[in-house]
């Protein structure tokens, strides 16, 4: 892992407490697309969100987004487009949540 190891992790509620346990997205073909906020958290001063629609959920599957804010302060999730953060971020939720459940 490219130097996530050394950020500090911290959930955070940045999506759920402003739209509570899922957000709606427009989708490939311009409908909207439900998603349940699986996690958000901070690595640093990145925030990220894993999202899963209900299609998702029987492929076992998730997509990952950076948490921005827009001029207004609101938050929105931007695409991660490098592709090393991307898996970084992937392989950091992960093993977190690999951890989680060995605690459980």
């Amino acid at each position: 892992m490219s130097g996530l190891q050394s950020k500090p992790f911290e959930p955070i509620r940045v999506l759920r407490d402003v739209y509570g346990d899922a957000v709606e997205l427009i989708g490939d073909k311009g409908a909207p697309v439900t998603y349940a906020v699986l996690s958000e958290f901070a690595l640093g001063e990145t925030m990220y969100a894993v999202l899963q629609s209900d299609k998702m959920k029987r492929d076992d599957d998730i997509v990952l987004y950076r948490i921005g804010r827009n001029d207004s302060g609101e938050p929105e999730l931007e695409t991660i487009e490098d592709d090393d953060e991307w898996e970084d971020v992937l392989e950091y939720y992960d093993e977190m949540t690999f951890s989680f459940d060995d605690e459980v």
